[in-house]
């Protein structure tokens, strides 16, 4: 380390602060578009680590020395919320553990990785059941900070219904817990003479004073990541939840340090329907019946990644898809405990699927479930990884009300063709969620140029059928930047307000949310766009 101050901080630690050019150059990127140069990494061993980084870069801003701090997973978001101008406080090196197994809640630090979590989990029965796709390379902080889109939520709900209690690093290095409390523990924590009583009374003053105005602005019928939460914190239910602003912020108000989740009983035996279809509207119409009987999941792939996959890598699919390759394959999963249930049910799916005009295969066996499955999912990894352009994340993260799918479908496939770009459509459909991630060139002007263009036009589409452009995850560094025209001036400014409450020093992750500008996500685009780091797992999505 050349720098004093590193030199002060690392004294103060149990874990590791380094500025060394391979750390610095690798955590430059993460899995989006963007990239900034850190000026150190922290490798915090504990909670009290984290505390202590908090006050040294609290300290050193007010002195005058501008320390930002940018919380960091496995850099598996796709949006650049991974990278920053700043500090980096890594937590999979050593903030990794299972803290507590409970009867119906787990406990544990932020930089386990959920697939390791879920293993242990099964062990005993029980899973969180809002798991996202990429288990095996995410962790628990970044899904919960990112608000990352999970695979069962169109039974189980987001991430937000998994979290039951959060502790937190505020801006000042203050420790503090949220959680459900009611009306009696709220007054008590206003009382308080320290920046969390500061944070309820400002915060809920926020809520209270501007209660019309955020439920003019709510996004209904989605899971909606776009900005802060502050509709579910003061719910009509009698408590106060400050969890639910932490969720989906993306370390922009403070540091997760440990994280309480609700678990389900797990069964490992479930019914799989996938069902291909040659008509969008009549797909769309199947969905929303589907949607109604609670299956565990609902994921589509259309034509073009399939027929892509099929050009790249022939005959991976043989006696799994049509030889005329469907407009649309869509996959239902019932996990229901009784097995009564997912035949009653999985019957009623094959029977609306086949009324809509869909062909349908059912399956109980796991070995060709993986078969299927595969169909979804190695299609998608061919799609991002294959061909001389890069697949970019940048658009791939809208949800619409499901009765708005097909709206959302048709339209979309005429925005992508009419920038004469291939187009290629996946997701969680039973949560109104499709995933898109065009082929451009970052190493070409004009393809920049119609990246932001597309990323405004496609923004505009989604809010006209009442949906978010962050619904399957949190804002990226472009779609923050829209954030004022999604939600209107009224609206970006209670935004800019609750940043300010939580972090008056603008020390975390400053960059983000209602401080993302065009300017700065144009000026740190990657020109060497790659997913390298991920290629351990073939299938990431």
């Amino acid at each position: 380390m050349k720098q004093a101050h590193l030199k002060e901080l690392q004294s103060l630690l149990l874990g590791s602060v380094t500025d060394s050019s391979d750390a610095i150059e690798h955590f430059s990127t993460d899995q989006s578009i963007f990239k900034a140069t850190p000026t150190a990494i922290v490798y915090p061993q504990n909670t009290a680590d984290v505390r202590k980084t908090v006050h040294f870069a609290a300290e050193r801003t007010a002195s005058g020395k501008y320390l930002p701090l940018i919380p960091r997973g496995k850099g598996s978001d796709q949006g650049g919320a991974a990278v920053g101008e700043g500090m980096q406080v890594v937590f999979p090196a050593h903030m990794n553990k299972l803290l507590r197994l409970d009867t119906a809640t787990v406990t544990v630090q932020p930089g386990i990785l959920f697939q390791t979590l879920q293993q242990t989990l099964f062990t005993h029965g029980r899973f969180v059941a809002q798991c996202p796709s990429g288990a095996q390379y995410s962790t628990v902080g970044g899904v919960v900070a990112s608000g990352a889109g999970t695979e069962k939520s169109v039974k189980y709900g987001s991430i937000r219904a998994a979290v039951r209690g959060l502790k937190v690093v505020l801006s000042d290095g203050s420790l503090i817990e949220t959680g459900r409390i009611g009306t009696r523990e709220l007054s008590r924590k206003k009382g308080l003479a320290t920046l969390e009583g500061s944070i309820y009374r400002k915060f809920d003053g926020l809520l209270l004073d501007n209660a019309d105005l955020i439920e003019s602005r709510r996004i209904t019928d989605v899971s909606n990541y776009a900005g802060y939460d502050l509709w579910d914190v003061r719910p009509a239910k009698g408590y106060f939840d400050l969890s639910q602003v932490i969720i989906g912020s993306q370390g922009t108000l403070g540091i997760i340090t440990e994280i309480t989740l609700a678990t389900t009983p797990h069964n490992p035996r479930t019914t799989l329907l996938v069902g291909f279809f040659d008509s969008i509207s009549r797909a769309s119409e199947a969905i929303v019946r589907l949607q109604q009987l609670a299956p565990s999941s609902i994921e589509l792939v259309d034509r073009h990644i399939l027929q892509f996959h099929h050009e790249q890598r022939s005959g991976d699919f043989e006696g799994l898809v049509p030889e005329a390759i469907p407009k649309l394959a869509i996959f239902v999963e019932f996990d229901n405990y009784s097995q009564f249930a997912q035949k009653l049910r999985s019957t009623r799916a094959a029977n609306i699927m086949r009324r809509h005009g869909g062909s349908v295969r059912l399956s109980t066996d796991p070995v060709e479930q993986v078969a299927l499955w595969k169909i979804r999912r190695a299609s998608v990894a061919t799609w991002l990884s294959a061909g001389p352009k890069k697949a970019l994340p940048f658009i791939d993260a809208a949800a619409v009300p499901v009765e708005k799918l097909a709206q959302l479908l048709e339209k979309t496939y005429k925005l992508i063709k009419k920038h004469d770009l291939e187009p290629g459509i996946w997701g969680n459909v039973g949560s109104g969620n499709i995933r898109m991630q065009p082929r451009i060139d970052l190493g070409k002007k004009k393809d920049i140029d119609l990246l932001f263009t597309l990323e405004r036009e496609y923004a505009a589409l989604v809010s006209s059928l009442g949906g978010t452009p962050s619904g399957g995850s949190g804002d990226s560094l472009l779609r923050a930047a829209g954030l004022k025209t999604l939600y209107g001036d009224e609206f970006f400014e209670l935004l800019v307000a609750t940043k300010r409450i939580f972090d008056p020093q603008n020390i975390f992750n400053p960059t983000h949310k209602t401080g993302a500008t065009l300017n700065y996500a144009r000026e740190h685009l990657r020109e060497d766009f790659h997913i390298k780091h991920l290629h351990d797992y073939f299938i990431f999505t």
